[in-house]
């Protein structure tokens, strides 16, 4: 008997010792609702001018997207000096007839290019992607700026940007830029499809294609580095009227030029 109750007095402890929620069969978990996905809507960029308090000097400070502006050690555009002459491979130019697209995007006028146009240099090709004007010329050349120059855009298939830069004196009127200030868009930010009208970048070009070559930026937010730069060393011609009637427009769409830093600037020979 006393055995009994010794047994019956453990049970009963072992019981009491266990928590209480332990002592019956755990309900089923119920699976945790997922939790509801907030999608934000993406950042418009920042607003920035040419002049004022939201000019060239204060683009930096803007967003810090546009850090580069501020920070970066090699800014385009630049004054070309005292560049070193060097054996480099000669641009070839593979540009073909494409529609007209004209886009005024708010900052310049910008003609879009469909695919199937390039250049190679040094068997390295990229894809031009757009062409677009600024006024006076964001280069210049031993202290000389121009009427107005043209940025052929292009990008390699990993995406790294190459401009070429066509200088633009005044003299005869220019064919190609005539015909998109004939087709300008009404409305900015608006693309416009000018129909069965096409234009050739090739015809922008100079007929001498000698160059300098230097490493530099995107001139306008966010200022992005790593961009190979081409500037034609002979300006080609656009007419009195024609940079006139791109100033109605933009009368100053350039950003000053940047220090060179430790960058050296090549030209072709």
């Amino acid at each position: 008997m006393i055995k009994n109750g010794i047994w019956k007095f453990l049970a009963i402890g072992v019981l009491l010792s266990v928590p209480a929620q332990a002592q019956q069969a755990p309900a089923k978990a119920e699976a945790p609702a997922a939790p509801a996905v907030q999608t934000a809507a993406p950042k418009a960029p920042a607003h920035w001018t040419y002049e004022g308090e939201e000019g060239p000097a204060e683009w930096g400070a803007i967003d810090p997207a546009y850090a580069a502006c501020k920070l970066g050690h090699e800014q385009s555009p630049i004054d070309i000096q005292n560049a070193q002459e060097a054996a480099l491979e000669s641009i070839q130019f593979d540009y073909k007839a494409a529609p007209l697209k004209v886009l005024d995007n708010g900052h310049t006028i910008v003609v879009n290019y469909a695919a199937g146009s390039s250049i190679s240099v040094g068997g390295h090709k990229y894809e031009l992607k757009q062409f677009h004007f600024h006024r006076p010329s964001e280069e210049k050349v031993n202290g000389k700026s121009f009427e107005l120059v043209a940025h052929l855009v292009h990008a390699d298939a990993e995406g790294k940007l190459a401009v070429v830069a066509v200088l633009f004196d005044k003299g005869a009127e220019q064919a190609t830029v005539q015909s998109i200030w004939s087709h300008l868009p009404k409305e900015k930010k608006v693309e416009t499809a000018a129909e069965g009208v096409t234009v050739n970048a090739a015809d922008l070009l100079p007929a001498a294609h000698g160059y300098y070559t230097f490493m530099g930026s995107l001139t306008t937010p966010p200022c992005s580095e790593g961009v190979t730069w081409f500037v034609l060393k002979t300006p080609a011609a656009v007419s009195a009227a024609q940079v006139e009637a791109f100033s109605k427009i933009y009368p100053l769409n350039a950003r000053p030029t940047q220090p060179l830093g430790s960058r050296i600037v090549k030209a072709s020979k």
